[in-house]
């Protein structure tokens, strides 16, 4: 039974890397059936879908919905009582890449710009020697034409790869997983936010203490990406903050289902 914790609307569910371990293997054991999403959610994320319904509806219909940000673990296990880790990207990239060495994942990389991506590929490979990274794509940034996403939809089959990581940034990113989940088959997509510009070597990740003491926002804002994201940790986090300040006392109700995809 799939235990979750409603923030501001959005469903993150108590989510251990064993129950994404069994997930994706049983996802990929049939190349032929639909793409998988896993949602990597914090407090951003949850705010933007509050108040945009098409990211909401993209978000409630993830296969697997995890918390991203250290307060979102701390929170499911404290109310929930049951154990809950944290599905940041560079975690999770290094958690599925020492995955990879039993069960011999394959991944594919999706967005960035081409050094950073180019930078990500050969560091991760350098990291860990036995992974296999079989191929990416660096889109322009503008939008497609239908034959330039065919053709790349096309490659990605091609290769039929376990894992896509998306880092277009959010909510494009989720966007395009939505678009893509039927046309690219038996795969698990992951919107991987920061993942790219980490890997990539553009910005470092803060130290782990940092994650721990729910400080990673400050370290990211302090960086040379202000400018970009001083709104997200600032409006927008206090739009989150207050909303689930009165969701928690009681005076609002935030409530959506968790929706079903329909098979195609």
């Amino acid at each position: 039974m799939d235990q979750s914790y409603n923030f501001i609307g959005t469903k993150v569910s108590a989510l251990t890397y064993a129950d994404l371990y069994a997930a994706i293997d049983s996802w990929i054991s049939d190349k032929g059936s639909r793409s998988h999403n896993i949602s990597i959610i914090n407090s951003y994320c949850a705010t933007l879908a509050y108040q945009n319904p098409n990211l909401a509806r993209i978000y409630d219909q993830s296969d697997l919905i995890g918390p991203d940000a250290m307060p979102f673990v701390y929170w499911i296990r404290l109310c929930l009582g049951v154990p809950c880790d944290q599905f940041d990207g560079s975690s999770l990239l290094i958690k599925l890449a020492e995955k990879a060495k039993e069960k011999n994942y394959t991944f594919f990389l999706y967005g960035g710009d081409p050094e950073i991506v180019k930078n990500m590929k050969k560091n991760i490979e350098s990291r860990y020697p036995y992974i296999r990274i079989v191929g990416f794509i660096s889109p322009p940034f503008r939008l497609l034409t239908e034959q330039e996403d065919r053709d790349f939809c096309d490659q990605i089959n091609s290769l039929k790869p376990d894992i896509i990581l998306v880092g277009l940034g959010t909510p494009k990113q989720d966007y395009w997983i939505d678009d893509h989940i039927y046309k690219i088959r038996g795969s698990v997509m992951i919107n991987s936010g920061a993942l790219f510009d980490f890997f990539g070597g553009r910005i470092k990740r803060a130290p782990r203490i940092i994650s721990i003491l729910c400080l990673e926002w400050l370290y990211r804002l302090c960086s040379k990406d202000f400018k970009r994201l001083w709104r997200r940790y600032t409006i927008l986090n206090l739009i989150f903050l207050w909303n689930f300040f009165l969701q928690v006392i009681g005076l609002k109700v935030i409530k959506r289902e968790r929706l079903k995809r329909v098979e195609v």
